[in-house]
């Protein structure tokens, strides 16, 4: 029956934690070329740069801790997590997802607030997550509501829509714009709180405003991207431009307003009790940067449906033959999402440019739309443009590939289509941000990792290259496994279950309970 077996428990209103959470008596803590600038915005940036070198790029010890396939696994991880822990789970730092969840008897009512909900569309990573732990929330037998609107939504179409699916309630409110009407989904939470109250309230990011989250007691933010991530996109975007390169009004008017931007949202963060991270390096940066208390910070990985991303090589044979990939294609490489420049598409144009003239047997698969289409058209017949993929078609994709490749400019990690393709058994080839090398690719077992310049990016795809099919299919056994293991859709919504389990009644916040075991 889903991630548990149910029977009715009594409702109560939101509230804290019946005890205040007490830190255990050992726990282990949180471990601790940018282009030519105006001299004053060097001088506005340098303390936020000071902290961004130190948090990027300074490194631990190697610990191994996870080894797949026999694969050694010696890497700097962000949090150490003992083979047998116990203790209070609103004080552990490293990802849920490494513990084993039992079933529980206990049902929650949930309110979640969402920008978007993927209805009749082929829906972002953050639309995916909300879609995949709901779904699978309100099939293990709690209520959910959901305040969002559908992810296709036009201007001119505001409405009010309420879809039901068995325990899962969608709230669509959208604006004259088509996005969500927070006011409008406000008031509809504050009447459905009022008649039966919700045991806990989640937030997809900023769905819920900071100010509307001040009035809600029990209330966790789940954090897809942070203004300290986005500063660094703009940094390294910035270190793309040639050397008489001029920087656009846009571009500059970005940086200009990414410190800003930064200052508001640590400040502003407070409004939320609880943080969930999405990586490790995530959560480290919300308690050594943003400041806040490291029992309200907590990590939960994503995780995608194992049933519907699986390793599946006559499914990927025929997708080569569908469009047009040669029977004696040396390696076939791939990339999937927007088009855009923060996705790094500069950095892999002109890495791929390189490569298909030194390697003609080497193809690359393009699954995504944007403004990159039109200049990797000029790539082919080694480049071939998909277009945007139906969800439903991304598994044949991935199973296509020898290699996925992730050349983002956004350290914010855990990109769903990383994880996709690990479960599909491919091997990564992904830029060297710690969300990423901390948490996804752990070591060179998992694939290769590059810094995000074409230099460092081609070397690694050169090192795909010498390493050959046999090599990538060996590595992308070891990614399946560690997928199995920590990236399931299971796994995350057990995790949440849990959490939200934690915060409504503490005896949930101790582990192992009775039910726990692997």
């Amino acid at each position: 029956m889903g991630l548990n077996q149910h029977s009715t428990a009594t409702r109560r209103p939101l509230s804290p934690p019946s005890s205040s959470p007490r830190p255990p008596s050992s726990s282990s803590s949180y471990s601790s070329t940018t282009a030519s600038l105006p001299f004053c915005r060097i001088i506005l940036l340098s303390p936020v740069l000071l902290i961004t070198f130190f948090l990027l790029f300074s490194s631990g010890r190697n610990t191994t801790i996870f080894s797949p396939a026999g694969l050694p696994c010696s890497f700097t991880p962000a949090f150490k997590t003992p083979h047998n822990w116990t203790g209070d789970l609103r004080f552990a730092q490293f990802a849920w997802n490494k513990l084993c969840f039992g079933q529980t008897r206990e049902r929650l009512r949930l309110a979640v607030f969402s920008k978007k909900w993927p209805v009749g569309s082929a829906p972002g990573g953050m639309e995916r997550h909300a879609h995949t732990l709901y779904s699978a929330l309100a099939r293990a037998g709690h209520t959910v509501h959901v305040y969002t609107v559908a992810a296709i939504g036009k201007s001119g179409s505001r409405r009010v829509d309420h879809i039901v699916d068995g325990e899962l309630h969608l709230h669509l409110a959208s604006n004259d714009a088509g996005m969500l009407d927070v006011s409008t989904a406000w008031k509809l939470f504050v009447a459905e709180n009022r008649s039966q109250p919700f045991h806990f309230v989640h937030t997809e990011s900023v769905a819920l405003p900071h100010w509307r989250a001040r009035l809600v007691p029990n209330l966790a933010a789940t954090w897809h991207g942070i203004a300290y991530e986005g500063l660094h996109s703009e940094l390294f975007q910035d270190l793309l431009r040639g050397p008489r390169e001029p920087r656009s009004d846009r571009d500059d008017g970005r940086l200009r307003d990414a410190l800003p931007k930064l200052l508001d949202e640590v400040r502003f963060f407070s409004g939320y009790r609880h943080h969930i991270a999405i990586s490790d390096s995530a959560g480290q940066v919300l308690v050594n940067v943003y400041q806040l208390p490291k029992e309200n910070v907590h990590i939960i990985l994503n995780g995608v449906d194992h049933d519907s991303f699986h390793h599946d090589p006559e499914a990927g044979a025929r997708f080569r033959l569908e469009f047009g990939v040669p029977h004696d294609a040396g390696l076939v490489m791939g990339v999937a999402g927007r088009l855009v420049k923060d996705k790094g598409h500069p950095l892999l144009y002109e890495a791929f440019s390189a490569i298909k003239e030194r390697h003609p047997h080497v193809y690359l698969l393009i699954a995504g739309a944007g403004p990159w289409e039109k200049r990797y058209r000029e790539l082919e017949p080694n480049v071939k443009v998909l277009g945007a993929m139906d969800p439903s078609r991304l598994a044949e994709f991935y199973n296509a590939l020898d290699v996925f490749v992730n050349p983002t400019l956004r350290p914010q990690g855990l990109d769903l289509t990383l994880m996709e393709a690990m479960h599909c058994g491919k091997p990564l080839l992904a830029t060297n941000f710690p969300s990423i090398a901390g948490t996804v690719v752990l070591n060179d077992g998992f694939g290769y990792t590059f810094a995000p310049n074409v230099k460092s990016l081609t070397e690694a795809m050169e090192s795909a290259i010498r390493d050959g099919p046999e090599e990538l299919a060996r590595k992308g056994e070891g990614c399946k496994q560690y997928a199995m293991a920590m990236f399931t859709s299971r796994k995350m919504a057990s995790a949440y279950e849990r959490f939200f389990l934690c915060m409504k009644d503490v005896k949930y916040c101790q582990y192992p309970l009775d039910i726990d075991h692997c």
